[in-house]
């Protein structure tokens, strides 16, 4: 097991394989973890993973920060020039997509490609905060899911889902943008991924996606039939394909 301090705590990584790097991002309560069955669909490449503080091995927080997407975009920023890493592939699922985005409209002489999977978009849609509540409190009576967090964070996984649902309704209630800087200054190629039946993002993510296509100069999506959240799981195989694909054609 590989660690690195950022700011006086312990963020875990691990890096598989030989190959261009890419660099697999998760989301809101989760844990690198979420990418471990995925891993053999991504050979051909240098992989790249990592625990957000609060998450999985890494080390635990009081509180989550109420812009935690960027200060997660500012985590993977150190990883990379702890590592010494340039013109990496970066994909984000859920939450991390936002961090992805942030991390190369931050600096993008670290990054070569972004692909934003099963995100709500520029702005969380109408009504995000009373679904991510409900959503949260059933998933917690779930014996399935509870072994889910229990298997992707740790045995406190209830303190950190409580901690991570407390910080996204702080956000909201912010107004605070998701973003550093505006989407049409992204320099590098963008692909977004999506289910077109996600309970968890917007419904009218086909819309949205191609909203932002036109915004940003480099961008193009992909979306799947199959439902379910985050699409590079539900979807695995030809989420995959997508992002290879995307890759070989921007690199």
């Amino acid at each position: 097991m590989s660690y690195f301090d950022y700011e006086g705590k312990q963020i875990y990584y691990e890096i598989i394989g030989e190959g261009k790097p890419l660099m697999l991002l998760h989301g809101n309560t989760s844990s690198s973890k979420l990418f471990s069955q995925l891993l053999p669909l991504y050979t051909d490449f240098q992989v790249i993973l990592m625990d957000f503080l609060g998450y999985g091995q890494s080390t635990r927080l009081a509180e989550f920060p109420t812009e935690l997407w960027k200060f997660e975009a500012n985590q993977t920023i150190a990883l990379l020039e702890y590592l010494k890493m340039k013109d990496v592939h970066i994909v984000g699922t859920s939450g991390g997509a936002w961090v992805a985005l942030n991390v190369a409209l931050l600096r993008p002489d670290l990054v070569a490609t972004v692909t934003a999977d099963s995100f709500d978009g520029r702005t969380l849609h109408e009504g995000f905060e009373e679904s991510l509540v409900a959503e949260r409190a059933a998933a917690a009576k779930n014996s399935q899911a509870a072994q889910f967090y229990q298997w992707m964070i740790g045995e406190d996984w209830q303190t950190i889902v409580k901690k991570d649902t407390d910080s996204m309704v702080r956000l909201i209630h912010s107004g605070k943008p998701l973003f550093v800087a505006a989407l049409k200054t992204l320099q590098c190629p963008l692909l977004l991924t999506a289910t077109l039946n996600d309970g968890m993002i917007r419904s009218t993510i086909k819309e949205e996606y191609q909203a932002i296509i036109e915004e940003v100069p480099q961008a193009e999506c992909h979306l799947f039939e199959s439902p379910g959240h985050p699409a590079i799981g539900t979807n695995a195989e030809e989420v995959a394909e997508a992002i290879k694909r995307f890759i070989s054609e921007n690199s």
